[in-house]
């Protein structure tokens, strides 16, 4: 297989005019320079680094209530809707949210599972069609975790993790933790535990900020999940120097899957470049997850967007990355090759 037109090379997404060459084993062969007619624009595929595809079954439910409200344990709105749905219907509503993100160019993503290993399993069902790799960081137990690809802790007021972080260490699987989604008080523990990852991380303090750069621990921001429980908004630009950042989407019952949409606020709201904000929605959480894509050199496996040039949203852009992340949505996708 072939694509052509502006290819977003390598780490940098040098924009170079050319072809894709991908092997019959789905790997990424060669990136070759030459004069080519299409005017496709092709990049790596996302990787949506923190989602709650569970929550699909409650979309745009509850409007106004505060974060405690909407999603804590047990009595939280989400988890009386999904106590109410029937296994089918969660199953439906995930497919159905999976198929979106196919569509709008994610091949990834990273999945805090609720319901132990009855959660993971009901994820691989709505995935098997293949088109998204979604990775269940399993909740609630160590036998979660050990049927699915890690674990997601909800956060170190919530419970004691060593037993599970001991659990993901022995099983060689990620371990990832919210932290100071709401306040500080729950960072410094969550990083006592050497997590993988943090999600959310809005409201570090400057010692927070000295433990992430010893520790370059990475982080997958949510901006605008952040936005809506009204948490406030994390500090991107601080937080990036300081370390790896990615980019998630989090509750489906709250926002769209949609890295466009993620990537376009989050570049509206911080002074990140264009270039490095798309690495937070493809590298950086691939490489987070232990992915063996998101990037577009050889070697790699084929998970590839490519973008209509000429629609027209995006004819005549000048600049092809600060087009995808500030500009580029759905109906310009032409095509989302997942190669195995």
């Amino acid at each position: 297989m072939e694509l052509t037109g502006t290819i977003l090379r390598g780490r940098e997404f040098e924009p170079v005019e050319g072809r894709v060459v991908i092997g019959d084993d789905g790997r990424i062969e060669a990136v070759e320079e030459t004069s080519v007619e299409s005017t496709d624009i092709v990049l790596p595929a996302f990787v949506n680094a923190h989602t709650h595809i569970g929550d699909s079954i409650a979309k745009e439910a509850g409007g106004g209530l505060s974060l405690e409200e909407l999603v804590a344990p047990p009595d939280g709105l989400k988890h009386r809707l999904l106590r109410e749905a029937s296994q089918a219907e969660k199953i439906e509503a995930m497919r159905r949210s999976l198929r979106f993100m196919h569509q709008s160019g994610t091949a990834a993503c990273l999945d805090f599972r609720e319901g132990g290993v009855e959660g993971v399993r009901a994820l691989e069902e709505a995935a098997a069609d293949g088109n998204v790799d979604a990775l269940s960081f399993a909740r609630g137990s160590v036998a979660a975790m050990e049927e699915g690809d890690g674990f997601g802790a909800s956060g170190a007021n919530d419970a004691d993790f060593d037993r599970e972080r001991t659990a993901t260490r022995k099983a060689d699987k990620p371990f990832g933790i919210h932290a100071g989604e709401v306040d500080e008080s729950d960072i410094n523990p969550a990083m006592d535990l050497e997590p993988d990852f943090l999600v959310h991380m809005v409201h570090p303090e400057p010692v927070h900020l000295d433990r992430l750069e010893d520790s370059e621990i990475p982080i997958v921001v949510c901006p605008r999940s952040n936005l809506v429980t009204d948490v406030g908004l994390p500090p991107v630009d601080e937080l990036h120097e300081r370390t790896t950042l990615a980019l998630g989407t989090d509750n489906v019952m709250l926002n769209s899957p949609s890295m466009f949409r993620e990537m376009e606020f989050l570049a509206k709201f911080s002074s990140l470049s264009a270039g490095e904000i798309l690495r937070m929605a493809t590298i950086n959480g691939a490489e987070i997850a232990g992915l063996e894509y998101g990037l577009v050199e050889s070697g790699r496996k084929a998970r590839l967007l490519v973008l209509d040039g000429e629609t027209d949203n995006l004819v005549g852009a000048r600049d092809p990355v600060r087009a995808v992340v500030r500009r580029a949505g759905v109906d310009d996708v032409r095509d989302v090759i997942v190669e195995d």
